[in-house]
Order: C-alpha cells, then sequence, then structure tokens
C-alpha cells in the first residue's frame, strides 16, 4: 500500500480558516479534506481513497450517497421539503405506520424527530410526565447526547465543568462479561448480584421517583458492551417492582445493524418507550421516540408538549420510508448476520497473531477489538488504540477508537450493511497490517 504524503496542514489556506473560524467540539479533525463520499469510502481533496469503517458518525448502514436516498432526497425536496410543525404529510404517517409494523404490537405510537439526544430528551420528558417522577437511572458508560436531559444521563464523558445536570440521576455499573467487577467462583460475571447491589443503592439515594431506566441494548461508546442473555429480563423486572419505564436506546443498533431489527430482540424484553436515530436516517437527520398507546395517551391527557421546528419533516420521513424499503428489498438483517460472521472470523484471525488483542465481541456490523497490553504502563492499551487508529487511516481506513480509563482502548467497528466481503477483507488487512506496525513503532 502507498504511503500518503506528508502535508503542511498550517500553510493549506482550508486549514487556516478552519483553526481561525471554527469551534472544536469535542473530536480531534482527521487531517483529510473530505470532497465527497460513496458506498463504502470516503474520498479525499488529495485524492486518497479511505475505506469507511465507521459508517459516518455509524450512522450511514446503506452507505455513502445510496442511489435510493439520493433519488429521494431530489424527488422530495422540489415537492415538499419542509412544513409547519402542527401539519401532517403522507411520508410522515407512512413512516411513523411502518416503523409500528417492523416493532412488537404495544409499540405503536411514534413522534418523529431529528437527532438521537433529542429522541432521547423527548422519551425522558414523556416518561417523568407520565410517572409524574423525575428520577433517571442509565449505565455508568452510557453515551445518549448532549441535550439537557440526555446529557444528565450521559456518564462515558463530558460531565465535568458544566455546573449540576438534571437532578436525580443514578448511574448503573455496567455488566461487563469481559471485566467483571462482581464474580462468581470460576472469575466470570455474577450480573444479578451486580444488579441488585446496585438497586439497593439507587433505592438508598431515590427520594421515591424512580421515573425511568434508560439504556443501551449493546453499550457503543462504553465499548461495544453486550449484557449477558437474562439481564435485561432482569432489569425489566426491577423497573417494574418500581413503577419506572424502560427505555431502549437503539441509537445505534436499531435497524438490522446487530443481524436482526432490533438488537432488543435477542432478549425477548419489550420496552415502553423505544428511541431510534443514526440508522433510521441512513446518515440524515431523522429521529423517532415509540411507544405504547397507553403511554400516549397519558401523556396527551397531561399535556405532552415537544413541539420542535423539525418535528414530523416529511423530507428526512421520506428518506426514512426508502431506507425501510431497501432494508426490506436487500434483506439487510440477513446480510448484516451473514457479513458480521465473516467479520467476526477476521477479527479473531488478527486477535490469533496479535497478542495485545484482549477481545473481539459485538454483534451483526457492529464490532469491538479491544487492546490490552499485559506488564505495561496504566492506559498502555489506550495509547496502543490511537497509535492503530491514526495507522489505519495512514493506510487508508477511517476506525474509531474508544478510550475510557481502566478499559483499554477498544476499536468501533460499523461498517454499511451494505458493505462487501472484499471491502471488509480490504478493512481486515489494513487493520492486521497497522497493529503490526503500531506494535513495532513502540518496540
Amino acid at each position: 500500500m502507498a504511503e500518503p504524503k506528508a502535508t503542511d496542514l498550517s500553510a493549506d489556506p482550508f486549514w487556516r480558516s478552519a483553526e481561525r473560524h471554527l469551534i472544536r467540539y469535542g473530536a480531534v479533525f482527521t487531517p483529510e479534506i473530505i470532497e465527497r463520499a460513496s458506498g463504502s469510502f470516503v474520498y479525499t481533496a488529495d485524492g486518497r481513497k479511505i475505506l469507511d469503517f465507521t459508517s459516518g458518525q455509524m450512522s450511514a448502514i446503506l452507505g455513502h450517497c445510496h442511489p435510493r436516498i439520493v433519488e429521494t432526497v431530489q424527488r422530495q425536496i422540489t415537492g415538499l421539503d419542509h412544513l409547519y410543525s402542527g401539519m401532517l404529510s403522507r411520508p410522515v404517517v407512512d413512516l411513523a405506520r411502518r416503523v409500528a409494523e417492523s416493532l412488537p404490537d404495544s409499540l405503536q405510537k411514534v413522534l418523529l424527530l431529528t437527532t438521537g439526544a433529542e429522541s432521547n430528551e423527548a422519551a425522558l420528558r414523556m416518561a417523568k410526565l407520565v410517572t409524574g417522577k423525575h428520577e433517571i437511572v442509565s449505565f455508568a458508560r452510557s453515551w445518549h447526547g448532549m441535550t439537557q436531559a440526555a446529557a444528565s444521563a450521559t456518564y462515558s464523558a463530558g460531565r465535568k465543568g458544566y455546573g449540576p445536570g438534571a437532578p436525580g440521576n443514578f448511574a448503573l455499573p455496567v455488566p461487563d462479561p469481559h471485566h467483571p467487577d462482581f464474580t462468581r467462583p470460576d472469575g466470570s460475571l455474577d450480573w444479578r448480584r451486580q444488579l441488585d447491589f446496585a438497586f439497593d443503592l439507587i433505592d438508598a439515594q431515590s427520594t421515591g421517583s424512580l421515573a425511568a431506566c434508560l439504556v443501551e441494548p449493546i453499550l457503543s461508546s462504553g465499548g461495544i458492551i453486550e449484557p449477558p442473555l437474562g439481564y435485561f429480563a432482569a432489569l425489566q423486572q426491577k423497573c417494574r417492582e418500581r413503577d419506572m419505564l424502560l427505555i431502549f436506546d437503539e441509537a445505534q443498533t436499531g435497524l438490522c445493524r446487530t443481524g436482526t431489527w432490533y438488537a432488543f430482540e435477542r432478549d425477548g424484553v419489550v420496552p415502553d418507550i423505544l428511541t431510534l436515530s443514526k440508522t433510521l436516517g441512513a446518515g440524515l437527520p431523522l429521529a423517532a421516540v415509540v411507544t405504547s398507546a397507553e403511554i400516549e395517551q397519558e401523556a396527551h391527557d397531561r399535556g405532552f408538549l415537544f413541539f420542535t421546528t423539525h418535528v414530523a419533516d416529511p423530507l428526512v420521513a421520506a428518506v426514512g420510508n426508502t431506507v425501510i424499503d431497501v432494508l426490506i428489498a436487500d434483506d439487510l438483517d440477513e446480510r448484516a448476520r451473514s457479513l458480521g460472521a465473516f467479520l467476526r472470523d477476521g477479527l479473531m484471525d488478527i486477535a490469533g497473531r496479535h497478542a495485545v488483542v484482549g477481545d473481539v465481541r459485538g454483534r451483526g456490523l457492529l464490532a469491538g477489538l479491544e487492546f490490552v497490553v499485559d506488564g505495561g504502563p496504566a492506559g498502555a492499551g489506550d495509547a496502543l488504540g490511537a497509535r492503530v487508529t491514526r495507522r489505519c487511516l495512514e493506510l487508508g481506513l477511517h476506525m474509531n477508537i474508544v478510550q475510557l480509563p481502566g478499559m483499554g482502548g477498544t476499536l468501533r467497528l460499523a461498517p454499511p450493511l451494505t458493505a462487501t466481503q472484499e471491502e471488509l477483507s480490504l478493512g481486515l488487512e489494513i487493520l492486521d497490517q497497522a497493529i503490526g506496525d503500531a506494535r513495532r513503532r513502540t518496540e
């Protein structure tokens, strides 16, 4: 593979303007100017072709600029783009119906919004109004968004320095089988004892106003952690005992990415409220809150208010309908299962060649690869993960790294569901080389 040429970013007018005028919002900007994207690749201003294993912001499940999405946007923008938020259009009602039809019967009422944070904000607002309570429980490595209630339920980052969050938020320890805190005699995770202990602490701190538990079926920013089978049924029972609502945030796991339409299907547990975003719009700003008719009626009777500028917008709703069309027509749930198995096998091969790979996990086309440097200093896995990520980009693969203290560096892999085996093989080849190169540079 040809090595990219080093460039002096400070000498480029684009980067000088970026440095002068852009507010930095958390991520370090990738040192490439992206000119266009197509399928599984993005293309830079200097002619580089980069394989995108993050599907944009974990969103573009149909790849970039899918021709069906392009056609829908071009057609819809010429006829009906945006409306007063009290007006309805056919794309909105059609999408609400089709989302409901893809879910268990109890989940039939849909609110269409723009972002995952906004959908979680609306879900929490609804839960508080319906229960008449305000306390929220979420995982200690959670990511639910950057708006007030969603940020207050987010623990993986962004809590320090902003003053008080929403009152009454409690962190639930993550049932991480790979780094267990409560253990059985054989060293495996004793998640039942962990869950009992966690709710004993929550009950001790609660003022008696527990409204809801908001969780991801697979924690993504938390390191691609999938709680053990049975955990969510037990969590739902804890919620029932306290008259809490259970909310699943499937921003990244919904719409076939994990090999089923929704990740919660594995557990046989149906939430009271479901939130969707990212994957529903395949990269365009579309999100949803889905709940039961009973909860919606109670919220309405109590004056539920979530009237925003882009609620029920027809343009993105039309896109959402096309996303569902493609998912069904191309059997992308089955494709995610088969490609996910291919990806996992490739990652396991890499793990067999590199002792620093401590674990491979995930489901479907949402995978995690964790680095563990035995005998190294604290944070050595994080540092290695960062080096591998940089090297992957140099070689033509865009990756995403999670860096949580004490967890080691974990790569998040989320290729589009439309990726080919050849593209996955290319990504695995680059990743294999990048791990070897990063290790040699430290020896």
